[in-house]
């Protein structure tokens, strides 16, 4: 059994859907094919790309490092800054009243949501890394068993105790949500629902 008396405890929080009512990836996405309309030109690669992944020709982390080559097409910087600028009163109150360390993982690009880190003042940000010239993503896509280890990748086991885990997500974060030693929360429109990792997850 894990030592905690010394351990530093921490929650650990989704992002999308999570902390906020959408997806940013996506909604970023959007914000820049409004602002920069240039953008357009990269659209058909995206759909060739899409359905490449439909018939299972790349994977779902091939067809993200597509969705966001387009960021040399963009003022990232300025980009990013006006997008949270519109979006950051979305934030759902209740994350404003973290109890303990904060740790957010998420499947959402560093450069996105390096900003929003910096505005909320949350501990650690965990997410998928992307090159920050071509904006193509760096190694996995931060999603499901890859949050897991990229959590142990950041902190040793025996020096952090994890106490709550909150998701929007049963399906894709079962995998965070089996490491709470507290409670778990479901996300539903961004309402928490508390529930037992053995309640929800009974065959496990």
């Amino acid at each position: 059994m894990q030592n905690t008396q010394n351990a530093m405890e921490i929650d650990i929080y989704d992002f999308d859907k999570t902390i906020v009512p959408f997806d940013s990836g996506t909604l970023f996405v959007g914000y820049c094919l409004l602002h920069y309309p240039w953008c357009i030109l990269w659209m058909p690669v995206v759909i060739a790309g899409f359905v490449l992944m439909l018939f299972k020709v790349i994977t779902f982390t091939q067809f993200k490092r597509i969705c966001f080559m387009f960021v040399p097409m963009i003022p990232k910087e300025r980009a990013v800054r006006g997008f949270w600028n519109r979006h950051e009163k979305q934030v759902h109150e209740w994350f404003g009243e973290r109890p303990r360390y904060s740790v957010v993982i998420s499947a959402s690009p560093d450069f996105l949501l390096g900003d929003i880190q910096r505005r909320l003042g949350f501990d650690k940000l965990i997410c998928t890394r992307h090159n920050s010239k071509t904006g193509a993503i760096i190694g996995e896509n931060c999603r499901g068993e890859e949050k897991v280890r990229r959590l142990f990748e950041e902190f040793d086991k025996s020096e952090i105790h994890i106490v709550d885990v909150y998701s929007d997500s049963l399906k894709f974060d079962k995998h965070i949500f089996a490491l709470a030693n507290g409670d778990c929360y479901h996300i539903v429109n961004g309402e928490k629902v508390k529930f037992r990792y053995t309640d929800k997850f009974k065959d496990d």
